[in-house]
């Protein structure tokens, strides 16, 4: 048991009754009472009790799981080479044309349907786009069908090529 609580309480108490008086006005209960605590005093010791012993907070509901999780260009290009990954690419046509991350499919972001992928052959999904803004909305699309979390590349296909990662012609 915490045995400065009760006596700052006690001193806080103590306080408010000085302060509230005998029901003389203020001027007189300070020509007879020059020690008496200024106004607010009370308020002021109280709420450092409550900072010296703080009440233990109510748990505050738990956070849902972020929909998202970003890999980093290094992260992915260890997930690709370990297998297991199903990489989607989610630009527009022309900027596929430009070049891809070896092994992604294709699907852009106006034609993402989270509904009519086939996630049965138990491969993780990835998305990217070109600075991840994109696969961020494609990938809380897909959170939300399957109410599981999502990774896609931070930073999109920009930071792949700035990490010096290879890109394949499409």
């Amino acid at each position: 048991m915490n045995h400065a609580r009760p006596s700052l309480l006690s001193v806080a108490a103590l306080l408010a009754l000085t302060a509230c008086g005998d029901g003389r006005s203020g001027t007189e209960e300070r020509k007879q009472s020059p020690s008496a605590a200024p106004f607010g005093f009370e308020l002021a010791l109280a709420s450092t009790a409550n900072a010296a012993n703080p009440e233990p907070a109510e748990a505050a509901p738990a956070a849902d799981p972020a929909p998202l999780i970003a890999l980093t260009p290094e992260e992915l290009a260890a997930r690709l080479k370990a297998g297991n990954v199903r990489l989607i690419d989610v630009r527009t046509d022309a900027e596929v044309a430009e070049g891809v991350i070896p092994g992604a499919e294709h699907i852009a972001l106006d034609t993402f349907d989270p509904a009519a992928l086939d996630l049965s052959d138990g491969r993780e999904v990835v998305l990217y786009c070109r600075s991840g803004r994109r696969s961020a909305i494609a990938g809380e699309k897909l959170a939300e069908a399957t109410g599981k979390p999502v990774e896609h590349l931070e930073g999109g296909i920009l930071a792949w090529e700035q990490a010096g990662q290879p890109l394949a012609p499409r």
